[in-house]
């Protein structure tokens, strides 16, 4: 038996499980119009299986904006998936709805002014757009040349350096992203794993911002990375969307044969 299968084996048995997953790129394919994605049938499918095991929590965790993630995962109040938006700033619990930080108003100003001068300084280049987010900005480079992406990535990172030096930088897939909290995926699987009291955590991601939570799993955690060539912390890879939606239909059926996992039922 491999390493990898041998973690497997031991989240089928973890008392509490919390199945953390990426969206963008993990469940649903990335989407030139970002707000048209939505999971793939197979990792829905999948999901749900697992949000019906006994004494398993599933969350979603994204970058996006907590109401972006609730629309693009067509996720209703009745749901018992669990969110955590804007890379763990924002969540959405069954039991308790929204938990939103308060803000003070400077910050909200001052995203609202360099969201505005972003968009005015790549407005001459054709494919680049600037994505409003909670606590921030993104720059969409997807549908730009290579030429116009190199241009927009340096116009905001120099006006955000003026302006905003101390907001945290990320990259990704054809995105750049700048918000003034400093949360990552790491705290917000850390959240969740308080939340439901979890013994195990497997987290599921493809992009550069996953690798923060992929490096703060445990040693009874299980990463998994989705898409192969890049350098991972992952002790596992899925060469594809389908492919870690094979793994969780088969997490998720050898949990609910075992049955008679003892825990308590109800999400704190």
């Amino acid at each position: 038996m491999t390493a990898a299968a041998a973690q497997l084996d031991a989240l089928v048995t973890a008392p509490r499980l919390l199945v953390a997953l990426d969206f963008d790129g993990t469940l649903s394919p990335l989407c030139d119009e970002p707000m048209k994605a939505r999971m793939l049938p197979a990792a829905r499918t999948a999901v749900e299986a697992l949000a019906a095991v006994p004494c398993t929590w599933v969350a979603l965790v994204s970058g996006r904006s907590l109401s972006d993630l609730r629309i693009i995962a067509e996720h209703r109040d009745d749901s018992p998936l669990l969110l955590a938006g804007s890379h763990g700033a924002e969540y959405w619990t069954p039991s308790g709805g929204t938990v939103e930080p308060a803000e003070q108003p400077y910050d909200l100003v001052l995203r609202d002014r360099l969201r505005a001068d972003a968009e005015q300084s790549t407005r001459g280049l054709r494919g680049v757009w600037i994505e409003p987010k909670a606590f921030g900005f993104g720059v969409h480079t997807r549908l730009a040349t290579p030429t116009d992406a190199v241009a927009a990535g340096d116009a905001i990172d120099a006006l955000v350096a003026a302006h905003a030096p101390h907001w945290r930088r990320r990259t990704g897939h054809n995105i750049l992203e700048f918000a003034f909290r400093d949360e990552g995926k790491d705290t917000a699987v850390a959240h969740l794993r308080e939340l439901v009291r979890a013994d195990a955590v497997l987290f599921a991601g493809d992009d550069v911002t996953d690798e923060d939570a992929l490096r703060s799993l445990g040693s009874g955690d299980v990463g998994v990375r989705v898409g192969e060539g890049h350098a991972t912390a992952a002790a596992i890879v899925c060469s594809d969307i389908k492919a870690l939606a094979e793994l969780l239909s088969g997490l998720a059926g050898r949990r609910a044969e075992r049955g008679g996992i003892d825990c308590e039922h109800a999400c704190a």
